[in-house]
């Protein structure tokens, strides 16, 4: 089988074709999915006083090349072979973040809903099975409006899913989709993708708060600016009696390509150049500053830490505790 470069137009068809790949996976350890127990789809954990729960929406599953456009494909094959790795699929978790402190409880994008692919979606149910409350919910904050990131904001009768809370996004972000004329203006594959972005944006009965670099969503919370995957996407900051944690958003889409290869752009990433500069610094920041991170498309939970390697960085998990 031939390796190919794709372009944004190939990944885009491919990703429409997701559904139907289950492609086998060639000298990896054979770990299947969970039996009739199942796994449990939250993570507990704290940073300082506020209190941390990953809840998971599901999972998407697209071709393995779209991890890097630029990098020589053959390149590409090695790194995923030697980090066991399939070099047909990139099975992609979506773990969202949801922040307790004081009052408050905040929540990192909503998902994709029943709108995008079959495989996620399941957001509303295990925050049920999290035992957490949709009506507790204060706040949204949309890192950037991608499908799986926000289509789900609405429900069948397109009422917002959290009608009570504040609904927090970067102003940039807000505006670049909500520009005249601009589905009419992308490719024809990327116009769903705009029309989905402007009917969630739009819905009814939602209260939009559009925020700029630093802003307070509520004490301890704030927003960081990290461009590239869209021209204005933005991060989240947790800080809690000293200690910090970073939600990543798709600043980093991939636990290691990500934090092992920044220079390499993204399948999904609008500007690749812009994107890696955004990873170096914040891979920076992370190691330097002993800043743990959660990673929205990172194994499940997607928590743990950036340390340095040499010139490099790499991911290490965090340990799952039962205590």
């Amino acid at each position: 089988m031939p390796l190919i470069k794709p372009n944004r137009r190939d990944l885009l068809k491919l990703a429409a074709l997701a559904p139907a790949l289950a492609l086998p996976a060639t000298a990896r350890a054979a770990l299947t999915g969970p039996g009739d127990a199942g796994n449990p789809p939250y993570f507990r954990f704290t940073v300082g006083s506020a209190r941390i729960t990953i809840v998971s929406d599901g999972r998407l599953q697209l071709p393995a090349a779209g991890v890097s456009t630029n990098a020589d494909p053959d390149e590409v094959m090695a790194f995923l072979k030697s980090h066991r790795l399939s070099t047909e699929e990139n099975y992609s978790h979506t773990n969202h973040v949801v922040i307790e402190t004081g009052d408050n409880v905040v929540l990192v994008d909503v998902g994709s809903g029943n709108r995008f692919l079959d495989t996620a979606g399941r957001l509303l149910a295990n925050l049920d099975a999290a035992g957490i409350d949709p009506a507790s919910i204060t706040h949204v904050v949309i890192t950037h409006a991608h499908p799986d990131h926000i289509w789900g904001i609405r429900d069948d009768f397109d009422e917002p899913i959290f009608p009570d809370a504040e609904y927090v996004i970067g102003a940039g972000e807000y505006d670049w989709w909500m520009q005249d004329g601009l589905a009419g203006s992308v490719p024809a594959e990327m116009q769903q993708f705009v029309v989905g972005a402007v009917n969630s944006l739009t819905a009814d009965g939602l209260d939009w708060t559009m925020a700029q670099d630093g802003h307070e969503v509520v004490p301890g919370v704030t927003l960081i600016p990290t461009p590239g995957h869209t021209l204005n996407h933005m991060s989240i900051r947790v800080e809690s009696d000293g200690q910090q944690l970073i939600a990543l958003g798709d600043c980093m889409t991939h636990a290691y390509v990500s934090v092992e290869r920044p220079d390499w752009h993204g399948g999904f990433d609008q500007d690749g150049a812009m994107a890696s500069e955004t990873r170096k610094k914040i891979l920076d920041m992370a190691a330097t500053d002993e800043i743990a991170v959660v990673g929205y498309h990172f194994p499940f939970p997607g928590v743990g830490h950036v340390m340095r390697d040499g010139d490099g960085y790499r991911f290490v998990p965090a340990i799952w505790r039962w205590e």
